[in-house]
């Protein structure tokens, strides 16, 4: 499995950090990409320094074209300025061109946003990403498992993309009703 792992400008890059450690644990190829907004972000949130496979703005990369075989594309954190610029086929850099090879190509592309409270403009782009064969995944926080620390809730954000990935893992108790 080869995985494109993004990181944009909303707060929350510490679950894309986690994300890019369980996969390449699992033994899996991660490209990673970052934004600039999205660097600023990271270094501000986790005091860390990230050094991405390709430049955002480098559109001779091998993954730029279509024609290169990726199984996905994870965008996390997603800004609501990418999920802008995706549901609008604004592809400005390599993250959005990425995802519009995804589309196109019907592979999997799921986009964890995080913004809230959400306005209409956001939940409009939502659905056109989802029409368009895309997965909206809010890193919105579930209770029920009972986190103690932050990094339960973070755990709990990984193991829901990786479901979608349909890679096993025991990162969250799982609800038994």
């Amino acid at each position: 499995m080869k995985v494109v792992i993004a990181i944009t400008g909303a707060s929350g890059s510490i679950v894309g950090l986690r994300l890019i450690e369980e996969l390449k644990k699992r033994k899996i190829e991660v490209i990673t990409l970052i934004s600039k907004i999205g660097k600023k972000v990271l270094e501000f949130e986790t005091k860390k320094q990230f050094k991405p496979d390709y430049d955002v703005d480098d559109f001779f990369a091998p993954i730029a074209s279509s024609s290169q075989k990726i199984d996905a594309l994870i965008i996390c954190p997603c800004s609501m300025k990418t999920l802008s610029a995706i549901a609008n086929g604004y592809a400005n850099n390599l993250i959005v061109r990425v995802a519009d090879n995804c589309l196109k190509m019907k592979r999997k592309l799921i986009l964890c946003t995080r913004e809230t409270p959400i306005n209409l403009i956001h939940i409009e782009n939502m659905k056109k990403v989802t029409l368009a064969g895309g997965i909206i995944m809010p890193l919105d926080a579930a209770y029920y498992f009972e986190p103690k620390a932050v990094e339960d809730v973070t755990n709990f954000f990984v193991g829901k993309v990786l479901d979608l990935l349909d890679i096993e893992h025991n990162l969250y108790k799982r609800w038994k009703g």
